[in-house]
């Protein structure tokens, strides 16, 4: 008979789990207080504890560390209101198995969060992670990061709650996303994503909420949504710091009232599409700068996930690159110099430019050849070659030796007799445009003594668009 261990001051949740648990045939042990839980604490052990996170003398939390340091067999849910949401999450980044919502709507759900605990299933939740990480394209095996990330996205999944993705562009943001939906009740829905960044206002609004025929200039008919589209499953909505403070004051209306209009209509429309977003930019920093609204990133970011760039997970390297090689379908292997070369390098693309250059090896080999060596690869991967503008532009570099910088590693690039990587080039291209921009609004700042408003006059820009120079992909400050 399993021992369970209830940790609440509201003693009508208590009396409630006390009759719920002895129904099923477990003994009970309720605690009011910390002082109560330390009592107990001492008298047995437990095979599992439900442990509120906010209690009159201590921190559930606290609580958790204990029960995680003194006793590691037992398992432990912690409880939780929606607005400590994110403390729950916290508990489960301390070892917590699981959390819950209260009130206890869903009785059914309880009860298999429970048993699945007492039946010490968590060797099959760890192989069901990997192998719904692997069917979504997330390659991982050595990195202590990563396992810790999707071991937390996967016990929010299952939970009603909207997720922020963050992380830099290439580290696989919308595969992650997939994961979560993968992951949650939703699977059997619709998963659509949307890049918020690719499309003008009114397009953007357009593909979000339908349009009504002759709304705008081109809508020959009526159209419907993604929000519409998705229904009941998960809408990924990919680089939202880029949508205008409009569609966030109409994003916002969606978020806490499940209601929306489509553009041109009159009628209102209802959703139960749970929202994923992504973004590789700071919106706090964008709040501050009056770039996001406040009150839409509070209602996104109730979880947030925080995907680490290649650089930080070196040991999945080698690993990515031979998925990526059998992905293409491609009979070729990686020699231990290029691999050694892989991992060394910093990958400012992450992922995608990973692949990009496996393709690049790929393409360029002798048929027959079946092994990339370190000729096979770019320039900038082998030592003293580097072609990594963002890595060879410090914090302090000057506007004009980074323009020197990039001109001689482009001038590289066009005496280069192998093949070249347009797509790189075309990234480098995008890298000289922000920086330029920056750069100019960086210089007339100092000329105006940091007067934003006389700035973006002397530019002849919006503000807005003075912030989006400033903030694009949080470079540093330009001398």
């Amino acid at each position: 008979m399993a021992n369970i261990l209830v940790v609440d001051d509201d003693r009508e949740v208590g009396n409630f789990l006390r009759y719920f648990f002895k129904e099923k045939g477990f003994e009970v042990h309720l605690a009011y207080s910390g002082k109560d839980f330390r009592r107990l604490f001492g008298q047995q052990a437990y095979h599992l504890a439900l442990i509120d996170v906010k209690l009159p003398d201590t921190s559930g939390l606290d609580i958790l560390k204990d029960l995680s340091a003194h006793m590691p067999s037992c398992k432990t849910i912690v409880m939780t209101g929606y607005s400590t949401v994110k403390v729950a999450v916290d508990a489960i980044k301390l070892g917590a198995n699981d959390f819950i919502e209260k009130p206890f709507d869903d009785l059914d759900a309880l009860e298999r969060t429970i048993d699945h605990l007492l039946a010490n299933k968590a060797t099959a939740a760890e192989t069901d992670i990997q192998g719904l990480a692997k069917e979504c394209g997330i390659v991982t095996e050595k990195s202590d990061a990563m396992t810790r990330l999707l071991t937390l996205a996967y016990k929010i999944a299952p939970k009603n709650i909207n997720v922020l993705i963050q992380g830099e562009t290439g580290t696989g943001k919308e595969l992650l996303a997939h994961f979560i939906h993968r992951a949650s009740q939703r699977n059997g829905q619709p998963f659509i994503g949307i890049n918020c960044g690719a499309l003008s206002e009114t397009l953007l609004e357009s593909e979000l909420f339908g349009h009504e025929k002759g709304a705008f200039t081109g809508a020959a008919k009526e159209r419907r949504g993604v929000f519409e589209i998705a229904g009941k499953g998960t809408l990924f909505l990919d680089e939202i710091g880029e949508a205008s403070m409009s569609t966030q004051v109409k994003l916002l209306r969606v978020l806490e009232t499940g209601e929306y209009m489509r553009v041109g209509g009159e009628s209102v429309q209802k959703t139960n599409t749970r929202i994923v977003s992504a973004t590789h930019v700071d919106l706090a920093e964008a709040v501050t700068n009056r770039a996001f609204r406040e009150d839409l990133l509070y209602r996104l970011d109730v979880v947030k996930l925080v995907i680490p760039p290649l650089r930080e997970r070196r040991e999945d390297i080698r690993l990515i690159a031979e998925h990526l090689l059998e992905k293409a379908g491609a009979a070729v292997q990686l020699n231990e110099a290029a691999a050694t070369l892989l991992e060394q390098y910093d990958w400012p693309g992450n992922v995608r430019e990973l692949s990009n250059v496996i393709k690049r090896a790929v393409s360029i080999m002798d048929e027959g050849c079946g092994v990339i060596t370190p000729k096979h690869l770019p320039k900038k991967i082998l030592p003293g070659k580097s072609l990594l503008i963002e890595k060879a532009k410090p914090k302090e570099e000057s506007f004009e030796e980074f323009l020197k910088q990039w001109t001689d590693d482009m001038l590289e690039v066009w005496n280069d007799e192998e093949k070249v990587e347009m797509e790189m080039v075309l990234n480098k291209v995008k890298v000289l445009e922000r920086e330029i921009g920056r750069a100019f609004v960086m210089k007339v700042l100092k000329e105006t003594v940091g007067d934003r408003q006389e700035a973006a006059g002397r530019l002849n820009i919006s503000m807005r668009k003075l912030r989006y120079l400033l903030n694009e992909k949080g470079q540093p400050s330009i001398k």
